[in-house]
């Protein structure tokens, strides 16, 4: 009997696509396109995305800089009062401070003042420094460029003017004045004083020789 050659037999694996599923089995369900990730959540201790940072409002005085206590009895300065309201007559007299400081740090305890005056609010404009010894080293330099423009940045009046004691009568009232009693002779400084005194529209602070500055302007130390 002649052999009839079997026919060979195809697999399922080796068939192509189907449409529909063969009978008693289910087709794969498809699996769903992953879609982009969630971000991960910072770890513990390790800072999350960086965004970017609000603008910042400053004003012309949100970045002081600390400065060193100043050695010496002009450490011992305070914080600056707070000046008369501003519906107080204007004939009111000034409120008076004085800082303790010696001839040679009287001129430091100055500029502490001045500091202290801005970072409370103060326009530069509002104030005066009368030296009565050595010219302040601002006031140095810009007298190095002449009278005249010395002076027009006192008339412009938007920033902080320095002058000593024998220039102070040409120098016009602001609401703050601070004097460094850093020298001259005694007559210099009883006649600063005053001056000063008459001067300052809200505020007046001395540094100094507390006894000198008692016996000059006639208040308790």
């Amino acid at each position: 009997m002649p052999l009839i050659p079997e026919e060979p037999q195809i697999h399922e694996s080796a068939q192509g696509p189907r449409a529909t599923p063969a009978s008693g089995r289910t087709a794969p369900t498809p699996r769903p396109v992953p879609g982009p990730r969630p971000v991960a959540p910072p770890r513990p201790g390790r800072p999350g995305p960086l965004r970017p940072a609000p603008p910042v409002q400053r004003t012309p005085h949100d970045v002081a800089v600390a400065k060193p206590a100043v050695p010496g009895p002009a450490a011992r300065a305070t914080s600056v009062p707070t000046p008369a309201p501003a519906s107080a007559p204007a004939s009111a007299a000034p409120q008076i401070q004085l800082i303790p400081a010696s001839a040679e740090g009287a001129l430091d305890a100055a500029e502490e003042a001045v500091d202290l005056l801005l970072d409370s609010g103060r326009a530069p404009g509002d104030v005066l420094v009368i030296t009565t010894g050595e010219h302040h080293p601002w006031a140095a330099h810009e007298l190095s460029f002449g009278e005249a423009a010395y002076w027009a940045q006192h008339d412009a009046g938007d920033d902080v003017f320095y002058a000593d004691a024998t220039a102070a009568s040409r120098a016009a009232s602001r609401p703050v004045v601070v004097v460094a009693v850093n020298g001259g002779s005694t007559a210099a400084v009883a006649e600063a004083l005053p001056l000063a005194h008459t001067r300052a529209g809200a505020l007046l602070i001395v540094c100094g020789d507390p006894q000198q500055i008692n016996s000059v302007l006639g208040v308790g130390v």
